[in-house]
């Protein structure tokens, strides 16, 4: 019985020990340092066995909640439920693209036999 209680209070202890270690750790140059090392193994590590690793997003949400919630409301916000003509620059833009077609068609016609030549010595690259 007392085994078990000694067992549990030297993992709470060391737990309560390596996080208030940690936690000054991480701000020094060396704690940055070996984070970035650490991060770059774990990345090279699921790359390497097709691993999907608990994303940093749930930490962060987790430590700040309120501005994962404006975070979120921006990117509710960014992409507007609206069509493509409904935009006020929709007609100066499509006069733009208009306006590079033609440039393209003229330049097509006037050196299409050079452009053509050049393509085809290109490799194409898949």
């Amino acid at each position: 019985m007392y085994f078990l209680l000694i067992l549990s209070l030297k993992s709470i202890l060391s737990s309560v020990i390596g996080s208030s270690f940690y936690n000054w750790f991480q701000g020094t140059t060396g704690g940055i340092w070996f984070q970035k090392q650490v991060d770059r193994f774990m990345a090279h590590f699921a790359d390497k066995y097709d691993l999907e690793l608990a994303k940093k997003d749930a930490k962060f949400r987790k430590q700040y909640p309120l501005a994962a919630e404006r975070l979120d409301q921006l990117e509710i916000n960014s992409h507007p439920c609206k069509e493509l003509h409904e935009f006020d620059v929709y007609p100066e833009l499509m006069d733009r693209i208009e306006s590079i077609e033609e440039d393209l068609n003229v330049v097509w016609e006037v050196n299409g036999r050079q452009i053509a030549k050049h393509l085809a010595k290109k490799p194409v690259n898949k």
